[in-house]
């Protein structure tokens, strides 16, 4: 373990792992392959059984894994999908207007980055795959927020929204309006809201049946942004959304 590591989620997840590869397996053998005692074992598997990671079957009593545990797989494995078929239409799309080029997704109440491509520019907007901020901050949270059901939207404004910068959308009338004026448009910008100095521009990826897969975004440093060029980015960034989409077999209707 590193410095970072916190033991006890270390032996959880090592707990869980050990689960799924030997599914049906009582107390005692779990402990003695996690190589701790039955008492620690007890509680850690219970604590993975409150968030349906495992859960415990039968008489005498076995674990396997929870279905929390299997809709994380069916989400990784739709992600990597994403991902994978996302890689050569992102870094195609950056050739061609060379600023930074992510795929964000939902994951609850926030979206994460799980694909980037960086520009060449000297000066540009720094990011990691695994970044997560809360769905009403930048371009991609506010899209995703626009194509939401009414009922789960207001339900999601109604709550605390964060300041990130001090551009941040968190008046809930205000925000309603530029989600109306989204799902019209077919594009959400970004100025200063997630990173101060930073314009954002995002696009939906959308299946077949108009579903939401990913919000594809771009990140401009603010004093290199030139609004005449925007019609032409979010073109280029349509069409990219589409190839994405056609690459994970989907058809427009």
């Amino acid at each position: 373990m590193n410095d970072y590591t916190v033991a006890s989620v270390d032996t959880a997840l090592r707990l869980l792992a050990i689960v799924a590869d030997h599914p049906r397996l009582g107390l005692s053998e779990l402990a003695e392959r996690a190589g701790i005692n039955t008492s620690r074992t007890f509680r850690l598997l219970s604590t993975l059984a409150t968030h349906r990671l495992v859960e415990r079957v039968g008489e005498p009593a076995s674990y396997r894994l929870g279905t929390q545990a299997l809709a994380l797989g069916v989400a990784a494995s739709r992600q990597i999908d994403l991902a994978a078929a996302a890689n050569t239409p992102l870094m195609q799309l950056v050739e061609q207007v060379n600023e930074a080029i992510q795929i964000r997704v939902r994951d609850g109440d926030e979206t994460v980055c799980i694909a980037r491509v960086e520009s060449s520019h000297a000066v540009r907007v720094h990011g990691t795959v695994g970044n997560r901020r809360p769905l009403h901050v930048g371009a991609s949270g506010k899209l995703y927020l626009a194509f939401l059901p009414d009922e789960e939207r207001d339900r999601l404004l109604a709550s605390p929204l964060r300041s990130f910068t001090r551009e941040t959308r968190k008046e809930p009338r205000r925000l309603k309006e530029e989600l109306a004026h989204i799902r019209a448009t077919g594009y959400a910008i970004s100025r200063g809201e997630a990173t101060p100095g930073v314009v954002a521009i995002a696009v939906p990826v959308f299946d077949s049946q108009r579903n939401l897969l990913a919000a594809l975004g771009a990140s401009i440093v603010e004093t290199r942004f030139d609004e005449a060029t925007l019609p032409e980015l979010i073109q280029q960034m349509h069409a990219t959304a589409s190839e994405i989409s056609r690459l994970l077999g989907h058809r427009a209707s």
